[in-house]
């Protein structure tokens, strides 16, 4: 069940989006019948849920209007993102929303999309067993924003957080340990200063957030990353029994 503060971004989705459309959306012919296209020039009717993923995930230019369309699918997409019915898609694509300038929608619109984005990610980190991996989860609010500080600056510490947060760390350690993003769909410069921006913090509150739950290996491999590759590969931890 969603927490309070889901529950209202959700329902501020569903108000500021209301009845939008693209009004002169012609779709990619080659990807999509023209009954399906029709459906993104028509307000207030749902996407069946195999389709919604199919328009979701296309490269932008298979769209007249790439922001209408995703405007016009925000409502749903919001709900499915939160209850974990948007099967083939988180972890799996470039999110539409990052694939769009929407802070520069209107304002009331763009702060509907970063409050949702927020209470999202809050609401699995207090989840025990989310739908999707918190990685993921991270990845894709990452991406829409275009940061990673609030979300690592503001984790919380609590049981649930915690655990989220080790498996997060794993997971991103094994890329980041070989100078490899641990971001399978970002790009770019915004990439680069993600990356950076994760880098730093994890070799620094985060491994000694890391020591303090109990995992110094993971802890040490954090304090590592500063180093340049070479001296990384060479320090003595590899070589402990």
């Amino acid at each position: 069940m969603s927490s309070p503060a889901l529950a209202a971004a959700l329902a501020d989705i569903d108000t500021v989006f209301n009845g939008f459309a693209s009004p002169t959306e012609t779709g990619c012919e080659h990807c999509f019948d023209p009954d399906e296209t029709a459906m993104l020039r028509t307000p207030y009717t749902r996407v069946p849920g195999d389709l919604l993923r199919r328009f979701l995930f296309k490269d932008p230019l298979h769209f007249a209007d790439h922001a209408a369309v995703t405007r016009r699918l925000l409502p749903q997409t919001a709900h499915a993102m939160a209850d974990g019915t948007l099967d083939g898609g988180i972890g799996w694509g470039r999110h539409p929303l990052s694939r769009v300038d929407w802070r520069a929608w209107p304002a009331e619109q763009a702060a509907a999309v970063e409050a949702f984005v927020h209470a999202w990610w809050r609401d699995v980190l207090a989840t025990p067993e989310p739908p999707y991996a918190a990685s993921e989860v991270f990845e894709t609010c990452a991406t829409i924003l275009g940061t990673v500080t609030p979300f690592l600056d503001g984790w919380p510490s609590d049981p649930v957080a915690d655990t989220h947060f080790v498996r997060c760390a794993d997971a991103w350690l094994y890329d980041l340990v070989s100078d490899c993003s641990p971001f399978r769909w970002w790009d770019g410069d915004v990439e680069e200063a993600g990356v950076a921006a994760l880098r730093a913090w994890l070799s620094g509150p985060g491994a000694a957030r890391l020591l303090a739950l109990g995992h110094p290996h993971f802890s040490i491999r954090a304090g590592l990353l500063p180093l340049p590759y070479e001296e990384r590969c060479a320090h003595p931890y590899w070589s402990r029994p």
